[in-house]
Parts: structure tokens; C-alpha cells; sequence
């Protein structure tokens, strides 16, 4: 895939975190990549982004923003209160087309969950990622309740008739309770994909030296990682 959407279940859950070791697994790999971010809310002018703190983990990159709002809201209505334009779906398309061109992979972070409004026609991640034509990878928690939000998530995508390569999670515990252990082999049925990676807890703080040496081991092969995390089968 030279284009991938990354959502999540939820918001706060990792999916930057899980951007940018899916971008450092690529960059080990020699490849080159983009990173677009079509909305980033809740961040000033001059405040560093999702962007910036996947590239900061993940080593030299392509990134874009396409809209910047200052209020930690949903794009569409972060966009209203600030008197600024939205971001449409053909839009986002559009970027990461010109992106794919000169890339070898494009990572496309959405904002929150699938469905969040990027603009007051209701338009959605999934939209975009119909238009592009590209998979969407689902960042999911660990713990109690992701069963039911990956399920819906994994609902979502099939009504929009969106491919999804798997589920990661994007904030593994380093002492996972028996809800988050048993979800390892119930997320794959809930999200109707394999489970594709295990990101750390607190991967955010460590060095950008170790970040980039460990990546590859939280994910499966699928994301351009070793697949040395435990996969149920």
C-alpha cells in the first residue's frame, strides 16, 4: 500500500504514537515517507503538531498539514469557531495523491475517531479514504470497552466500503490487566482484521534512537515491522 489512512477507536489512544513507528519501521526499510495530518486542532501557530512529533520520533520526513485550528475540538467545529476554512474530503485526497507521487508511503492520521466532521457537510476520514481509494488502519486501547468501539469502527468502515489491513493497539500496558489480555485474541473478531501491533505504553519518551531500533518490533510484517510481538492466531 503506498497510501494509508490511520484512525482511531477513540481519541488520546496513540495513534500518533503508532503513525510514527509504522514511519520508522518504513524509513529503516529505506523508504521514503510522508506523513499529512488534513486537520491538526488544539495547537497554536506555533506549537509543534502530530507532524512534528512523528518526525521528531521517527527520523527525516515529508510532512503536511493541511488545516491547523487552536481549539481542541472537532475539526469542523474547531474550524467554525475560529472563523477559518474546513477541510473536505477531496481535499485530503487530492494531498495525499500529489504526496504518493513522490513517495513510497503516505500515512494520512485522521482526527479522534472515523466519523468526527471535518466540515458542516458532515464529511468524514472515511470519505476521504473512499475518495483516495486507500485501506484504513484502526489504532484501538488495550483495555476494557475497546471490543465494543473496534466493533463499531469495523462497522463504520464496512458501510463506507473501506478496506482495513488490521487493528493496532496503540498503548499496550507494561502490566496489562486480564481484560487487556484477553482482548488480544478477541480484537481480531471485533474488528473482522488481524491484529497488526503492540505499541509500548509511554514509546513517546523514549529517545528518537531508541524509538526508531524498537519500532519495527511492535509491529507485524503487514506494517513493515518484524512481527515480534505475540500475535494470537
Amino acid at each position: 500500500m503506498s497510501v494509508l489512512f490511520v484512525t482511531g477507536t477513540g481519541t488520546e489512544i496513540g495513534k500518533t504514537v503508532t503513525t510514527a513507528a509504522i514511519a520508522a519501521a518504513a524509513l529503516a526499510r529505506g523508504r521514503s515517507v510522508a506523513v499529512l495530518k488534513p486537520a491538526q486542532t488544539g495547537v497554536t501557530a506555533h506549537e509543534p503538531g502530530d507532524v512534528a512529533e512523528v518526525e521528531r520520533l521517527a527520523g527525516p520526513l515529508t510532512g503536511v498539514e493541511l488545516a491547523r485550528y487552536p481549539e481542541p475540538l472537532a475539526p469542523a467545529t474547531a474550524a467554525l469557531r475560529a472563523g477559518l476554512p474546513t477541510v473536505g474530503p477531496q481535499d485530503i485526497a487530492e494531498a495525499a495523491a500529489k504526496l504518493a507521487a513522490s513517495h513510497d508511503l503516505v500515512l494520512v492520521e485522521g482526527a479522534g475517531g472515523l466519523l468526527v466532521r471535518f466540515d458542516a457537510d458532515g464529511h468524514t476520514l472515511a470519505d476521504a479514504a473512499r475518495l483516495a481509494g486507500a485501506p484504513v488502519l484502526v489504532v484501538a486501547q488495550a483495555g476494557l470497552g475497546t471490543l465494543n468501539t473496534t466493533a463499531l469502527t469495523a462497522l463504520a468502515l464496512r458501510s463506507y466500503g473501506l478496506d482495513s489491513p488490521g487493528v493496532v493497539i496503540g498503548s499496550w500496558p507494561a502490566e496489562p490487566d486480564l481484560a487487556s489480555r484477553c482482548n488480544l485474541a478477541d480484537l481480531p473478531d471485533a474488528a473482522g482484521a488481524p491484529l497488526l501491533g503492540l505499541v509500548p505504553a509511554g514509546s513517546a519518551g523514549l529517545t528518537p534512537h531508541a524509538f526508531r531500533s524498537a519500532a519495527p518490533d511492535w509491529l507485524a510484517p503487514a506494517l513493515g515491522g518484524s512481527g515480534a510481538f505475540p500475535i494470537p492466531s
